[in-house]
């Protein structure tokens, strides 16, 4: 039975809405006032047209310039390193005879960056990974530029690739957007077993051979990567916002079923340009609305943190001022559903198989905790994403999804959830504010008093730990890893040697200004915390030995230490000189020194 909408929700989202006014007035203004009238293409010089069209096939070339048929940009990331995005080698082929079929016509309009963190990760490259996703937010601005669309495809699945492609379509609010994925790779390694061999290898105990053929053994085959971190919270994300066709997201790669979703795709997009009369731009879609149902989403999924970046960086591109007290509010009224490594066992296939998308949809739905009365590229209402695609003469069509889950430890109902609250909390206290991801935490690590050991890099702390210099209580802080500094790398080089040290016996806790993986786990973190080092934060301040407090129960992050003494200690300065930049980061400098803050998404633009 459906309940009217949480009266907790409805409050946030008044006051998401109230904080919003201006910046989302003024969007909407530039929106609305560039809604074409006719094809898109139509105000385009003659000049203009033939030097777009000029590379066409001859057919679309007639097309273009003879007919109103709507015509369908298509920004990829399409690289064969990258596992998620290699399946999208052939997508252009399909797009565009699926487009032939519908009255229309497709272009790839430009392609963005899409980098691997798997592959950058604990390395120099991956200081390069938060901002890269305002690089593909500019390249997708850049591929729209030529004006010539009445739709928009997007093609991208991994961590930064689509924040960065929505923010880029947010800038083109008037243009009807669906994001297209491919699907997670078929199950691997079991998660336990994986973390089990990682753990062995951090402490020495079996060598890089064995290593390596495990991770072998993980990650195996084209499709996202099967645990639930941040590449697969973003197709959470763009279901629950109503920017994919519903239950497109875990549908693996090269099945007849997912091409079959990707021509429905094609066709749905030719039917809600300005051209016909289901005009739906993305504008219109993503609101305060989608947003909250965004953070809603994250909350009862236990997905990746680093969605307490994107969410307000993508919120911000729309003109809606998003910050962390309002994830805080929504954890604490949001049930956790689902258990996905690394908050339980199961990968990302075996939530799809019990019950998936649908399923959550239809139990958060049900219980009041999502906004049904949104627009999606489906229509109006959100709960056309209870439906599930299957194959009918090798088309595919949408029956209702499940409404029970066939395995009830990976997919929980809201009347007898896995927890009670989403598990993502805000820590504040005299070291500053951040974030800190619980749902994979054993409660029993939820508090930690110990004495800090203050790093600058993440390196001299795997030092300290392979000297044996940290098997003890205590608290791992690790600074001048925020986005201003060094571009806020992931720190999940340092979860095996944590997690040695917390099986061993020892409460051991990090706090960072820089982020941790999307498949971070069971070591209580506090993340993101700002303002950070390089800018005079508190983290500056800290001393070896100082007694630190991590409370995630009560949301506290603070020093044992007197407030004017510890106010009036000098902070230590970022040594921007400390190494050779290289590897492409000086080109980031402007990045740098133009970013927002973390709670503000840590972009490089501002809406305001």
């Amino acid at each position: 039975m459906t309940q009217s909408l949480h009266p907790k929700l409805h409050e946030i989202t008044q006051r998401i809405i109230a904080r919003s006014k201006d910046t989302r007035t003024a969007y909407l203004s530039v929106t609305r006032a560039n809604r074409p009238d006719g094809p898109a293409r139509s105000h385009l010089s003659a000049g203009n047209q033939a030097h777009a069209y000029a590379g066409c096939a001859l057919h679309d070339k007639t097309i273009l310039v003879g007919a109103k048929w709507p015509n369908i940009g298509i920004v990829t990331s399409y690289n064969d390193m990258l596992s998620a995005h290699a399946p999208y080698a052939n997508y252009p082929d399909i797009i565009k005879q699926a487009a032939r079929d519908n009255g229309a016509t497709a272009q790839v309009a430009g392609g963005v960056p899409a980098m691997c963190d798997g592959v950058t990760q604990g390395k120099d490259g991956m200081e390069l990974s938060l901002f890269s996703r305002d690089v593909i937010a500019m390249s997708t601005a850049v591929s729209l530029s030529h004006d010539t669309y009445d739709a928009a495809l997007y093609l991208g699945i991994c961590d930064k690739i689509v924040p960065g492609l929505l923010i880029g379509a947010l800038q083109f609010g008037h243009v009807p957007a669906i994001f297209v994925p491919a699907g997670p790779m078929p199950s691997g390694l079991p998660n336990k077993e994986k973390i089990r061999i990682r753990q062995l290898f951090a402490e020495g105990k079996i060598g890089r051979d064995e290593l390596l053929k495990a991770e072998m053994e993980s990650y195996h085959g084209q499709g996202t990567c099967t645990f639930y971190g941040t590449a697969n919270s973003n197709q959470m994300l763009m279901e629950v916002m109503g920017l994919h066709m519903a239950g497109a997201a875990f549908i693996n790669p090269g099945t007849p079923l997912r091409d079959a979703v990707t021509k429905a795709t094609v066709k749905r997009a030719s039917e809600i340009t300005s051209l016909g009369d289901s005009y739906m731009p993305i504008a219109e879609i993503i609101d305060e609305k989608s947003i909250v149902n965004a953070v809603v989403g994250l909350m009862a999924t236990g997905g990746s943190t680093n969605h307490a970046l994107h969410i307000p960086a993508i919120a911000r591109a729309a003109g809606i001022i998003i910050n962390w007290d309002d994830f805080d509010e929504i954890s604490k009224i949001t049930p956790l559903l689902t258990r996905i490594y690394p908050n339980g066992q199961a990968d990302v296939n075996h939530f799809h198989a019990a019950g998936g998308m649908a399923l959550l949809m239809r139990e958060l739905l049900d219980a009041g905790l999502l906004h049904d009365d949104v627009n999606t590229v489906m229509g109006h209402g959100l709960r056309a994403h209870t439906q599930e695609p299957i194959l009918q003469d090798g088309v595919a069509i949408w029956r209702d999804g499940p409404t029970e889950s066939q395995d009830k430890d990976v997919v929980f109902t809201a009347a007898s959830p896995a927890s009670k609250d989403g598990g993502l909390s805000v820590l504040d206290g005299k070291l500053g504010r951040g974030v800190i991801k619980t749902s994979a935490v054993d409660s029993k690590h939820h508090k930690v008093t110990a004495p800090a050991r203050v790093f600058d890099t993440q390196n001299s702390m795997i030092e300290a730990f392979e000297a044996g210099e940290l098997d003890k209580d205590v608290v791992v802080v690790v600074r001048f890893q925020g986005p201003s500094a060094n571009g806020m790398p992931e720190l999940h080089k340092l979860t095996p040697s944590l997690g040695v040290l917390q099986d061993k016996g020892f409460h051991v806790a990090l706090v960072t200004d820089g982020r941790m993986s999307g498949a971070s786990g069971k070591i209580p973190s506090a993340i993101h915390v700002t303002p950070e080092a390089s800018k005079g934060g508190p983290l500056s301040r800290l001393q070896d030995g100082d007694v630190v407090t991590l409370d995630a129960t009560t949301g506290v992050l603070d020093v044992d230490v007197d407030p004017s003494v510890f106010a009036a200690r000098p902070s230590v300065a970022f040594n921007k000189n400390a190494k050779v930049l290289g590897f492409g980061r000086d080109l980031f400098g402007t990045f740098r020194k133009a970013c927002l803050s973390a709670e503000e998404g840590a972009a490089s633009f501002s809406a305001e």
